[in-house]
């Protein structure tokens, strides 16, 4: 780099610099918004989404550049534009509500320019934080509705929809950008990683890393199962793999590394276990909370069913990390210092929020009203530990939360298009009929289908992503199979977690593999491997009391399925107290299947 490249560089660097207070600022006031429309504020829905959209967009163009180096002086300018471009078109659309109405819901040039501008900037901001599949299905499907849909013959025929219809549709109604997803990304969906923000400023996750490290000290492989643990209980307040992966994967990864796991190995085991995250109650992924806005079914009712199969999950990656200790001889975590960490000066800030959330959500009280009030339980508990929070720490916390937010709350709204599209072609009945015919109404054909259309689909989209996408246009084959509603959206969710696994969109796998300096694909295919519940629980879904049974076959189903779960990663680990010979192994996985096979007696 020369030295006019140089001082362009230093010039463009000052420039992101003085941009830090702004979206510090800005991130501030999204949070506190949120906080108040989701408490005490009475506007309308629509105008919570499309104020929603505007902040996260206005916000999201800065946190995630067009480019960056000395050659991004100029993008800078085109960021900021775009930021209070996104903005101005969120207000647009509620002062134009009235005179919409008074004009017989015509739109004006102005009112489909606007438009347009709002769909192309959430596409590519879209694009920015999660690639270019979403972007290029956004195009697609409103391309189809537009103009190709007529050229097609047979079941997918669509005779298509003026610009103006469509974007009345997509931007000045409850439907598109405003949609369910976009509701749940502003309600929901926020306020919950707006409380995980909370615990991780309070203190919460070292409070699991201690406790994790502490139980497992003494066990073979435990540096492994410190990071399944970990996983785990983080899984209970972040709902994102991604959080997972790097707030326990930091300390975690390295810890297996020194006790003898191979890096790729460590990276998959803190991935398949970060998995979870999006797995256990009470704060599960985006996905949970379009699942009970889809299904009716309370989001207790969601998390209270989920509980044991995330059980069951994380004792599958628990089983495999530990019996692969013992097959390659590797050492006991040797922490003499860690002790169980004290409840009072260092758990409080973990226990007693959880505690509050799920009493909440028990009583009734809805995900935003639970989560908002253990948000203030997080501050408290601080108060009563020994790192109190202070006005900086809440300060940041908001900050934070509003910028975690970005990728999330961006996927849903660009969902919004492509889940209205769909809805306005009838296309979801058309693919589900066609899934029935294809698999003869045999189930598990149809599951074999969906998992593959999960694994393909997984390769290129997020998991709130391919969950939308297989829900809208699966789920209801699934009912007419038999599987009762809630099973089949389970199914689903289940299966589209493997987009953290599946390369070359693995976000997960690629935060992990880049702590372990390996290689991400070996990461992934490590993690893929590990992550084989993801695949085995939706059968049990399917064939099985877990999901519709009452609890006592529930229980029954959860104690042979996990026998049966130990006995198959046995026979897959080659390892039992001592290497087992081909043989044995098979005699083993035959084993497994006749367990599974009692379990669907039950």
């Amino acid at each position: 780099m020369n030295q006019s490249e140089t001082s362009k560089y230093l010039a463009t660097g000052t420039l992101r610099k003085k941009l830090k207070p702004l979206i510090y600022g800005l991130a501030i006031v999204i949070s506190l918004f949120h906080l108040w429309v989701n408490t005490f504020g009475t506007i309308s829905e629509f105008w919570r989404n499309s104020l929603h959209l505007g902040m996260l967009g206005a916000i999201g163009f800065l946190i995630y550049p067009l480019q960056e180096g000395f050659k991004a002086r100029s993008s800078i300018i085109v960021d900021l534009g775009l930021s209070m471009l996104m903005l101005f078109s969120s207000v647009y659309f509620i002062l134009v509500e009235d005179a919409l109405i008074e004009r017989n819901l015509e739109l004006t040039g102005i009112d489909s320019v606007v438009g347009v501008v709002a769909i192309v900037l959430t596409l590519e901001l879209a694009r920015r934080t999660s690639g270019i599949v979403i972007p290029l299905l956004g195009i697609f499907f409103l391309s189809y509705i537009l103009w190709w849909g007529k050229f097609i013959d047979g079941a997918f025929y669509f005779r298509g929809l003026r610009l103006t219809r469509v974007l009345y549709r997509m931007c000045f109604t409850d439907e598109g950008l405003f949609g369910t997803t976009t509701s749940i990304s502003s309600t929901s969906v926020f306020m919950f990683v707006l409380f995980a923000s909370f615990l991780l400023i309070g203190g919460g996750t070292d409070f699991i890393i201690k406790l994790a490290k502490a139980l497992t000290k003494k066990i073979t492989g435990g540096s492994g199962l410190v990071a399944v643990l970990a996983s785990g209980l983080m899984g209970t307040i972040s709902g994102s793999a991604i959080a997972n992966t790097v707030s326990t994967g930091s300390i975690t990864i390295p810890m297996m590394k020194r006790t003898g796991f191979q890096a790729d190995f460590a990276a998959g085991v803190e991935t398949a276990a970060s998995v979870g995250g999006q797995l256990m109650p009470p704060v599960m992924g985006a996905g949970a909370f379009i699942m009970s806005q889809w299904t009716g079914f309370p989001y207790q009712t969601i998390i209270s069913v989920a509980f044991l199969p995330a059980l069951m999950y994380f004792a599958t990656v628990g089983f495999y990390v530990w019996l692969t200790a013992g097959k390659n001889q590797l050492r006991i975590v040797d922490e003499p210092t860690t002790q169980i960490p004290h409840l009072r000066q260092e758990g409080i800030t973990f226990i007693l929020p959880i505690t509050v959330l799920v009493g909440l959500l028990i009583l009734g009280y809805t995900p935003t009203y639970a989560a908002g009030y253990s948000i203030l339980a997080v501050i408290v508990s601080s108060w009563l530990s020994d790192r109190p929070m202070k006005l900086k720490d809440i300060l940041d916390a908001l900050a934070l939360g509003a910028k975690n937010m970005v990728v999330t709350g961006i996927l849903l709204v660009a969902a919004g298009l492509i889940i209205g599209t769909i809805a306005t072609t009838g296309m979801s009945i058309t693919f589900s009929q066609i899934l029935i015919d294809w698999s003869g109404g045999n189930l598990f054909l149809a599951l074999i289908s969906i998992a593959l259309a999960s694994l393909i689909l997984g390769m290129g989209l997020p998991v709130t992503a391919a969950y939308i996408m297989l829900a809208v246009l699966a789920a209801p084959a699934l009912e007419n199979m038999g599987i009762s509603l809630l099973a089949a959206h389970l199914i689903i969710f289940w299966l589209s977690q493997d987009s953290n696994v599946t390369p070359p969109v693995c976000l997960a796998a690629y935060a992990a593999a880049g702590i372990a300096k390996t290689s991400p694909l070996k990461a992934a295919v490590c993690a893929w491997k590990l992550a084989k519940g993801l695949y085995i629980m939706p059968l049990l879904f399917a064939y099985t009391a877990l999901i519709d049974g009452s609890w006592g076959e529930r229980l029954l189903v959860f104690g042979f399925g996990s026998i049966g779960l130990f006995i198959l990663t046995t026979a897959i680990v080659g390892f039992c107290g001592r290497p087992l010979n081909r043989l044995v192994r098979v005699v083993l996985f035959t084993l497994s299947l006749i367990v599974f096979k009692l379990v669907q007696s039950i």
